[in-house]
């Protein structure tokens, strides 16, 4: 078991961008899903990206006109957005997300926790603590946009294996083992290196968040709550400070 920054060193970060489609298509699908939500700069334009990877939001958010800071603990994923940025008004941080009010002066219009980052917490604790910074840094009616995997149900026996992604030179796949509070993942990696296929894996573990217990906390803050969809197990929360 290793931690999740570790995880992400020693195999996530070199796969995660193609486990996303690639990042043309993950940009893409956020530019389709910020537009879908009417999401522009309308008041300070300043906007913080928890879990920023390869800049799969925060580009197209500064392509919309934001000043977006991208925070994010895995450095190749974070030169991977920096090569990706063009001339585009992002600051790159290699922080903790728990410390992200750490790097913003001003209040923020906008603050965008994507892609099953919440879950990559220690604690549900820890998630708490990122909705309360989140409001108490959020200007007057700036949002908060929340995407993640519910893993609240359980899947058993077999269906624990979930083939992710596959292609002529990579197959990804991961086995889920579920504990009270917490899932282990276990990520399985094969690569191929001329004609031999290599094998990297590595486990760590992602909190249980059920919908029903963010709609909840977010709203004992003080958040309205703008949308909870879910799309095959996928999670997005907008609330509104």
């Amino acid at each position: 078991m290793v931690s999740v920054k570790e995880h992400y060193d020693s195999l996530l970060s070199d796969v995660y961008t193609w486990l996303m489609g690639g990042f043309d298509e993950a940009k893409k699908s956020n530019v389709a899903f910020f537009n879908s939500r009417n999401i522009k700069p309308l008041s300070s334009g300043v906007a913080v990206d928890l879990g920023a990877g390869s800049g799969f939001q925060s580009i197209p958010l500064a392509e919309l006109g934001f000043a977006v800071t991208a925070i994010d603990l895995s450095q190749k994923l974070l030169n991977e957005l920096k090569s990706n940025t063009d001339a585009h008004s992002v600051t790159v941080i290699k922080d903790d997300i728990l410390n992200f009010s750490d790097h913003i002066a001003t209040h923020c219009e906008l603050i965008v926790c994507m892609t099953d980052t919440i879950t990559h917490l220690k604690s549900k604790d820890d998630a708490l603590k990122i909705f309360q910074e989140s409001f108490n840094s959020l200007e007057d009616g700036g949002k908060l946009i929340l995407t993640f995997r519910d893993l609240s149900e359980e899947l058993t026996d077999t269906d624990r294996f979930i083939p992710v992604r596959s292609d002529e030179n990579i197959i990804f796949t991961c086995f889920l083992e579920y504990e009270p509070e917490t899932v282990k993942i276990h990520d399985i990696v094969y690569i191929k290196d001329h004609e031999t296929w290599k094998l990297n894996k590595s486990c760590y573990r992602k909190i249980r968040l059920s919908a029903g217990w963010v709609e909840k906390h977010l709203l004992n803050i003080g958040f309205t709550l703008q949308e909870s969809t879910n799309s095959n197990g996928f999670q997005t929360i907008v609330v509104m400070k």
